[in-house]
Parts: structure tokens; C-alpha cells; sequence
């Protein structure tokens, strides 16, 4: 997510198409319960124009607006991997959105999810100062991961034999039996529950990068454990990559699928005690 992109036509498009997003975020949220006839009332004054007329961006919007305005410096993710993600916040908003990794979409998030809970999970400290440094108003946390990328396969096939990553026991605070449960987050991720899981980070491109084993395990943990109602949406970007899919496959579940855009796959988890073909009484995910 920290890669940033030469200054090109393409680019600068992109930065206006992410521009045009965030006005168009403005609107939307104003729009958000309304009924298919919201124009007619707008047209005939009725009580849906003065609620746009009053409508008061957030000033993280206004930010973000006038930021992605005039940067040559874009999300990783493409225009069409981002509208799968803001279909869902559309919808959700204001909810509790977790984001594993700290960039350059950051701000875009946190302006698509006015007066929600918007926390970013970042690995490298020196990252989070300096993207903090330019957008204060972010909230972020930095994390250890106890995992690399070159043992992926080989926690793939043992973590069946250790009780606390099984479906029916995996929790992640203090679980430091299972090498792919994130045990050390601030308590305000295992306080929270997350309506939206984006998962685009830590890095996996190295044989020393953590990779990302124990973000997709522990989204799933999270989502699995959900008490409140609806499904967890999990977004997992980069699944051309042969550990992301295979990760997904074995935790997230081909049934949990939605959509598939690009490099990104969008799910629905539904809480264990909502499954009804064995839920937590499972000995696999999927």
C-alpha cells in the first residue's frame, strides 16, 4: 500500500475519478434510507431536499476531497476494486470499519465512513509516523506479526493439529498457542465488532515479510465471533498471489464469496451460531 506511482495522465485521472468518489460520498450518506423517489422530493421540496440542504460533510471528507484533488499520489487499488468496498460502506455507514495496512487510501476510507470507527492496523511504526504526520485526524495501531511469509505452507498444514486454532476454540487475545491469531492487538480491536474487514497488508511479496496468514486468519476469527446481527464483509486484496487465495480458500470459504473484481474478492462471513451446517461444532472453516 505504500508504493506511490509516477505523475501520468492515468494517474491524474484516477486522482479526479477518487475526487468525484468523495463528493459523491458527500451526497450519498444524505441519500442513505431513503426510498427510490428521493429525487421527486428533492424537485417538490419535500422533507428529503432540506436534509441534503443541511447536510454538513465532515471536515475528513473535505480533506480528502481536496487531497485526492490534487495528488499525484493514488491508492494501490484500482477504481473498480474501491467500488466493491464503497457499495458495502454505502449501505453500512457510519459502522466499525478495521483496515490491515496504513496508506495512501487511508484517507479515502475514513472519509467513506463519516462518524464511524475507522482503525488501521499498520506493521511499520516509522510508516505510521510519517503518514500521520500529513493526516493526523487517521487512527492507527502498529503491529507485530509473529509469522513470515516462507513458513505459509507449513502453517497451513500443522495449524489443524493445535486445539486453539480450531473453528470450535480460536479466540485471538492471549492465544499464543496458535502462531496464526493475532494475540497482542490494542483491546479496542477484540472490543470491537467490525461490520467491514479490509485486509491489504502487512506486506507478502518477501520471503521475510510477515505476510498475510495471520490477518486472514484472525478476520475470520473476528467475523466467526460476531454477537450482533448481519454478516462480516472481508475484503482481501491481491488474491492473484498464491498465499493470499490459498489462505482465503481454507478461511474465508469459495461459499463466502460475493464478488471478485480485479485483485480484490469481497466476503460475507456469517457469525458461527447463524451457521446451520455446523457452525463452531465444526472441525474446518470451510
Amino acid at each position: 500500500m505504500k508504493k506511490s506511482r509516477s505523475v501520468t495522465e492515468k494517474t491524474m485521472f484516477i486522482g479526479m475519478a477518487l475526487a468525484g468518489l468523495m463528493g459523491g460520498a458527500v451526497l450519498i450518506s444524505s441519500f442513505i434510507g431513503s426510498g427510490d423517489n428521493y429525487l421527486v422530493c428533492l424537485l417538490t421540496g419535500g422533507p428529503r431536499s432540506l436534509a441534503v440542504a443541511s447536510y454538513s460533510p465532515t471536515e475528513t471528507q473535505l480533506r480528502a476531497i481536496l487531497h485526492y484533488a490534487t495528488s499525484s499520489v493514488v491508492p494501490q487499488q484500482s477504481l473498480a476494486e474501491i467500488s466493491v468496498s464503497f457499495d458495502v460502506l454505502k449501505s453500512r455507514a457510519p459502522c466499525n470499519f478495521l483496515v490491515f495496512g496504513l496508506g495512501h487510501d487511508s484517507l479515502m476510507w475514513t472519509s467513506l465512513n463519516p462518524r464511524g470507527t475507522t482503525l488501521f492496523l499498520e506493521e511499520d511504526p516509522k510508516w505510521v509516523q510519517t503518514v500521520l504526520k500529513d493526516a493526523p485526524e487517521l487512527r492507527a495501531h502498529t503491529v507485530k506479526y509473529r509469522t513470515q511469509l516462507s513458513q505459509a505452507d507449513n502453517l497451513l498444514s500443522s495449524y489443524r493439529s493445535e486445539p486453539q486454532c480450531s473453528p470450535r476454540n480460536a479466540v485471538l487475545r492471549g492465544n499464543t498457542r496458535c502462531r496464526l491469531a493475532l494475540d497482542n492487538l490494542p483491546d479496542e480491536v477484540y472490543e470491537k465488532e467490525w461490520d467491514l474487514i479490509m485486509i491489504d497488508a502487512p506486506r507478502g511479496y518477501f520471503a521475510e515479510a510477515p505476510g498475510r496468514m495471520g490477518a486472514i486468519f484472525s478476520a475470520t476469527v473476528m467475523a466467526r465471533n460476531r454477537k450482533g446481527s448481519g454478516v462480516t464483509h472481508i475484503f482481501l486484496h491481491d488474491v492473484d498471489r498464491r498465499v493470499e487465495k490459498m489462505f482465503a480458500e481454507e478461511f474465508l470459504c469459495r461459499k463466502n464469496l460475493v464478488k471478485a473484481v480485479g485483485r480484490l474478492w469481497h466476503f460475507e462471513i456469517p457469525s458461527a451460531a447463524n451457521v446451520s451446517d455446523g457452525g463452531s461444532n465444526s472441525s474446518r472453516f470451510c
